[in-house]
């Protein structure tokens, strides 16, 4: 997420190729994080590695690139388009899981599957996620897959931590039952759990 932002392409770089000599296999990230230098970063440092077949590669879109109406979204218009920006910035011939980052219920979840469908076809992705959905629309999509034979909802990624356990209510439970992975984030619940804030002191800057 900080690739390109707050943490710069040397050390970037550096970051991912100590993180699969430690033999970290997963990489996750998204179109949005620094309007795309993060995946452009992230591109460059796996193909310097020439360790891509050995990687699990993530990424995200649906959240706003830009301020055009068609800028966002799950409408097929902008999936195939900042798909195909992904592959490119990332330099790789296909993505290994592809998350929906956001809701947008201003598209029909038929489109956005028939989509998706399309993209797995065509080898430009692999297997399709989901990322802070409510349960709601991950059965709703989950039912359209097999009603039509479409790709189904294979990864859930919500946000778990000590502060935030929200998802044991109900989001756990439905995919346990479903087959559904959970690769959760914010841990530390935005830092707020990693000791540098004190009762009664100041909070650190930054």
């Amino acid at each position: 997420m900080n690739f390109g932002s707050r943490t710069d392409e040397k050390t970037s770089i550096k970051i991912v190729h100590e993180a699969l000599d430690s033999g970290i296999n997963f990489i996750d990230t998204a179109d949005v994080y620094a309007k795309g230098e993060s995946e452009r970063i992230l591109g460059k440092a796996i193909a310097q590695s020439g360790r891509r077949d050995e990687i699990v590669l993530a990424t995200k879109a649906v959240a706003h690139m830009g301020d055009g109406p068609n800028d966002w979204g799950a409408s097929r218009y902008h999936l195939m388009r900042a798909c195909e920006a992904s592959l490119r910035r990332l330099q790789t011939d296909r993505i290994d899981l592809y998350y929906l980052h956001i809701v947008d219920l201003t598209t029909p979840m038929e489109e956005i599957l028939d989509t998706l469908e399309t993209l797995v076809r065509q080898g430009k992705i692999l297997y399709i996620g989901t990322s802070k959905w409510p349960v709601t629309l991950i059965m709703e999509a989950l039912a359209l897959s097999d009603r039509y034979g479409l790709p189904r909802v294979v990864v859930e990624q919500p946000p778990y931590n000590l502060l935030d356990r929200s998802i044991e209510n109900e989001l756990i439970w439905t995919c346990m039952r479903h087959g559904i992975g959970i690769v959760s984030f914010s841990p530390l619940a935005g830092g707020i759990l990693s000791g540098k804030y004190r009762k009664g002191q100041k909070p650190p800057k930054g």
